[in-house]
């Protein structure tokens, strides 16, 4: 079948890449001779075709039926589609797209494939909390396996956007507050998506997002502005963009939020100046969801004008307002805009393509009849239960009450407990949750034959149906009667040895559109556990969330916390895995939770003040505090317990002067103090003491995941270079400064020893 769908490929196209392919082995030159041909042909609409996105109608985002797309890929109106799921569809549309339009050109295909495609893997939050750089760029190559085989080519992400307001719901899809660990993870996903150079079958093009700054955007609520100067951009928001983009990503997507009074992807300092001069960046760049239109109600220009403000800043691909194909025409009519940089986008739009291997073979992502075969495979749920046990974060474990022993009556109480469609938490469309399995059909599995569980579910999200309507979007949890199901619960309580509380927030609370004022648990899931706990009973908390939570009061009277996320397709199995001690809890925090909503934005790497407060127990006037609340989070970054215990010793250097093109070698040693194997993440900081610009009270510089059993030491290393110490300056010149340092080390960014060196 295959091979005869093949044969209709249009000769035009065919022509064009045989006469490519005689000229060298140069894959850029061979592109260059193949793209000028086919846009020696191609009319000025034909061109703004190419630059058209819309979404296919499949998903939740979407508009455009089926008959009306097929009809716009005929009359060549669009370059490429998303939220079209089916690998039998995707199929189709690129044989209208190839067979029954004039030049042949195939299509991108895009969907959102954030943590996972049908197999879905923790949420990137989630997945940033395991610190583990290989699990990640193992996540991202099963995704690009699994959307490929269904005929996606074209993924958006990673967003590798730094957030430090959890009241923003798309924190859960960044990496947390850490522009250095924003930099390391970053790459792994761009490496796990697009494999070599995107020629495999199963490789395919990662896009990074949002550029820039949309993480920063004001009192946490989504598409709101941001304001912040260039020197905190380039040192604390910008490397992790830079850092997946030099790792070879094809593509970028530009973000909702104003950047000095301009839409994002009309700033052209930021798009131009930036991204592709001194970055470098000559990839395919794509706006957002309808962000040219939007730029009317920012009071920022007209669509026809918009249009062209975009395109000058470098923006290659519209998505869905229909800007560039509706307006451009006329713009150039009217001199707006040249031909010159219409070519321009053109052309990056059909680079991206031919990259992926489209005009060679475009139907390389339609093989229909091996779908079945890598989609949601015994192999890769095993993977992504496993990746889901590292991403829990042991917040809480007085008197060892984890892990649980299976025996005796276990109740188990909460909202989460039998909510298998949310265990995959935001963005996961593509997914079948009906395949998935709930905590309490995974605990009753376990505890067969060995123990007694007792459920009840509770409480509601929240006690109001229409903010849980709300909260609650596409992935509904049934609601009963609040008096009625506490009532359910108690009893459930009163028989049992030990009380598993699963509260939090339901999937759709965070993710786009999802802010949140108050990040406390909902109103009618703290009175279930307030009830809970004056039972006396110990009390294990499974937090669901998609954001760091004010948990001041649970940390004060729950026995243990096990914050396990949204940890996917295979959360269910994995919580067990862990709740039952098969294996001991490694994630680290990338946020810092706050002890009261009025502390945000909260983050570690914080400047310091002038007058910082002396003592964060009592109030101190005159100094930087608040007179109803202490500076001191709840739990800082970088930390989480574990089921063993570690030994830190006081870190030492082989020497305490750096010099330029030398390094030093920092060494401490770590021992499992505990009963058991366990995984820590042991933490490398840094401190300029004095700098030509106020720096950070402590940096994230390294770290090193290492394995230990019971008893074991082993002698972590870091090697310090001076291009470690480098920062922007007020110049925005990428520098180091001589000076003294102070090097720390410990299991989280609060508990560390220090030593001093001297860069000279």
């Amino acid at each position: 079948m295959k091979k005869q769908i093949r044969a209709l490929i249009p000769l035009v196209c065919m022509a064009l890449m045989c006469s490519c392919s005689q000229q060298g082995n140069d894959t850029d030159s061979r592109m260059d001779m193949f793209i000028d041909k086919l846009m020696g042909r191609m009319t000025l609409e034909q061109k703004l075709g190419q630059m058209n996105l819309v979404t296919g109608g499949d998903m939740v985002t979407g508009h455009v039926m089926s008959n009306e797309l097929e009809q716009m890929i005929r009359r060549q109106e669009i370059g490429g589609v998303f939220n079209v799921k089916g690998a039998g569809k995707i199929l189709e549309l690129q044989r209208i797209a190839v067979e029954e339009t004039e030049l042949g050109i195939p299509l991108l295909v895009g969907a959102d494939i954030i943590h996972g495609y049908e197999t879905v893997f923790p949420i990137p939050l989630a997945l940033s909390c395991s610190w583990d750089t290989v699990a990640i760029e193992k996540m991202a190559r099963i995704s690009a396996i699994e959307a490929s085989a269904s005929g996606v080519n074209w993924t958006y992400s990673p967003m590798v956007d730094i957030c430090r307001d959890p009241r923003w719901g798309r924190i859960a899809e960044g990496n947390g507050e850490d522009p250095y660990l924003g930099s390391v993870l970053g790459p792994a996903y761009v490496r796990g998506y697009q494999g070599k150079d995107m020629s495999g079958k199963d490789e395919i093009m990662a896009c990074v997002k949002h550029f820039a700054l949309y993480g920063a955007v004001e009192g946490g609520r989504d598409y709101n502005t941001v304001d912040m100067s260039r020197q905190r951009m380039f040192n604390e928001y910008f490397p992790p963009y830079e850092a997946a983009i030099r790792s070879g990503a094809a593509s970028v997507m530009n973000s909702f939020n104003l950047v000095d009074g301009i839409p994002a992807a009309a700033n052209k300092w930021l798009m131009v100046d930036v991204l592709r001069d001194r970055w470098g960046f000559d990839g395919l760049l794509v706006t957002d969801y309808d962000v040219i239109s939007e730029m009317s109600t920012h009071g920022y220009a007209s669509l026809p004008e918009a249009s062209v403000k975009v395109l000058e800043a470098g923006t290659d691909m519209d998505m869905v307002s229909s800007g560039y194909y509706s307006t451009l025409k006329q713009s150039l009519d009217n001199k707006a805009v040249t031909m010159e940089i219409i070519d321009k986008a053109c052309r990056r739009v059909l680079e991206a393509k031919y990259r992926l291997g489209l005009f060679e073979d475009p139907y390389k992502y339609c093989d229909t009849a091996s779908v079945a075969g890598k989609i949601y495979t015994p192999e890769h749920r095993r993977v992504a239960r496993d990746i889901a046990t590292e991403t829990f974060v042991l917040l809480k474990n007085a008197n060892q009450t984890l892990p649980l022993v299976p025996k005796g009556r276990i109740a188990l109480i909460g909202p989460m407990a039998d909510a298998a469609n949310n265990m995959c938490g935001m963005w996961s469309m593509t997914c079948t949750p009906s395949a998935h399995e709930s905590l309490l059909a995974a605990m009753t599995k376990e505890l067969q034959g060995k123990a007694e569980l007792i459920y009840s579910k509770g409480c509601n999200i929240y006690a109001d149906s229409t903010v849980e309507n709300n909260a609650n979007g596409i992935r509904p949890i049934a609601r009963g009667d609040n008096e009625l199901l506490l009532r359910q619960a108690m009893a459930a309580a009163s028989k049992a040895d030990v009380i598993v509380a699963a509260l939090g927030e339901s999937a759709e609370m965070s993710g786009e559109s999802a802010s949140r004022a108050d990040i406390r648990l909902p109103d009618v899931q703290q009175k279930l556990l307030r009830s809970l706990a004056a039972t006396g009973k110990p009390v294990v908390l499974l937090l669901f969330t998609g954001r760091p939570l004010v948990l001041t009061w649970e940390d004060a009277n729950v026995d243990a916390i096990l914050n396990v996320w949204f940890g996917g397709s295979e959360a269910a199995g994995a919580i067990c895995d862990v709740v039952f001690g098969r294996v001991s809890p490694s994630g680290k925090l990338t946020t810092t939770f706050p002890r009261h909503a009025g502390q945000i934005p909260l983050y570690y790497n914080h400047m310091n003040t002038g007058r910082p407060d002396p003592d964060a127990k009592v109030f101190n006037r005159y100094t930087s505090n608040y007179i109803d609340e202490s500076n001191e989070e709840l739990y800082p970054f970088g930390y989480g317990l574990s089921y063993a215990t570690f030994e830190y010793g006081a870190v030492s250097l082989d020497k305490t002067t750096l010099t330029a093109g030398d390094s030093i070698t920092a060494s401490v040693k770590v021992t499992n103090t505990g009963h058991c194997r366990a995984t820590e993440t042991v933490q490398l900081y840094t401190r300029d003491i004095y700098a030509s610009l106020a720096r950070p009270v402590k940096e994230l510089k390294g770290f090193r995941r290492i394995t230990l059993e019971p008893g074991e030491s082993r002698e972590v290393t870091f090697t310090i270079t001076p291009d470690m110490l480098r920062f922007y300056n007020s110049q925005l010149e990428y520098v180091w400064e001589p000076g003294e340092f102070d090097l720390m080390t410990g299991p989280d960014s609060k508990n560390l020893s220090s030593v001093r060196f001297e860069l000279k």
